[in-house]
């Protein structure tokens, strides 16, 4: 149902705080004129446990103005169950294409609680699910056990495989077939993912650089292996940058450096300074000295 890369978008504020339609609206046309498949707003990057459900709905509704016929998936993350059927009640009212769940923001639940869980927000929803699995971040291990049973409910739909293990992937294709459509969802472990079936690519350095992430993906699916990890060794050390506690200011950072947006994050976060600062404008000044001629990919 859903392949390709989808940018996991950044949200725009102001400098007084208030989310800032206008910058949204270009920074996100950027990466559909980039070509990428999808967009998913309100994700850890979009800083979307910081944000209103009022808000995340603002955020959707500028995403659905900017992507056309192209899908925009609205992410579910919020500490109770009940806040998080209701919002993806409000999501499918609001036109979205699909969520993309977290099982348990807060509180680490056990197999049977995340079930319970992901089963209560795609009824709620009664959209198409992207399950989130990210065992690292979030402490809840989305197993091939849970997603087995989670497969009897043909709204779930594809995984966002986050485990930091690149065996997880073959693991679920092995095991549960073409049920799901298998996305990576780390920056770094693309390349790896991809060459052993992912679909997708749930990104987040396309924030600044959306052709170069089109370009590996169409040269995986075209069987040009040796030009995209080219591309991609060269983008490394930016892709690092997604794995880490200041993925978001690090993000912001060089999407601010690469295309003139503004870099403002909602408090608690603050922007990056000092050595932290210094070095994502070095690895960033040495990205762009370096920056590949992109070859053309069916």
């Amino acid at each position: 149902m859903w392949t390709g890369v989808f940018p996991a978008v950044t949200a725009k504020f102001t400098e007084a705080g208030a989310l800032d339609a206008r910058e949204m609206e270009r920074c996100f046309a950027l990466q559909i004129d980039a070509g990428v498949d999808g967009i998913i707003v309100n994700g850890s990057l979009g800083e979307g446990p910081m944000l209103s459900h009022d808000e995340r709905l603002e955020v959707l509704a500028i995403a659905k103005s900017v992507a056309g016929r192209k899908p925009v998936l609205m992410t579910i993350a919020d500490a109770a169950t009940r806040d998080c059927a209701a919002l993806a009640s409000r999501a499918h009212t609001a036109g979205a294409d699909g969520l993309m769940v977290v099982p348990s923001l807060v509180y680490h639940t056990n197999p049977k609680e995340t079930v319970a869980t992901l089963n209560a927000v795609a009824q709620a929803g009664d959209l198409p699910v992207m399950i989130y699995s990210n065992r690292v971040a979030y402490r809840v291990d989305v197993t091939i056990e849970i997603m087995a049973e989670l497969a009897r409910d043909s709204r779930f739909v594809a995984i966002k495989e986050s485990s930091d293990d690149i065996r997880r992937s073959t693991e679920i294709i092995n095991a549960l077939g073409s049920r799901f459509d298998v996305f990576t969802g780390v920056d770094n472990l693309a390349y790896e993912a991809l060459a052993v079936g992912a679909v997708g690519w749930v990104a987040g350095l396309v924030v600044a650089f959306p052709e170069e992430t089109v370009a590996i993906y169409r040269l995986m699916k075209a069987k040009r292996y040796d030009e995209a990890l080219a591309i991609y060794r060269w983008f490394r050390p930016l892709l690092d940058l997604d794995v880490s506690t200041y993925l978001v200011q690090n993000l912001k950072l060089v999407e601010a450096l690469v295309t003139g947006t503004t870099e403002h994050v909602r408090a608690p976060r603050l922007p990056l300074e000092g050595a932290q600062r210094a070095k994502v404008e070095t690895i960033v000044a040495e990205a762009l000295a370096t920056r590949p001629t992109l070859a053309r990919a069916a």
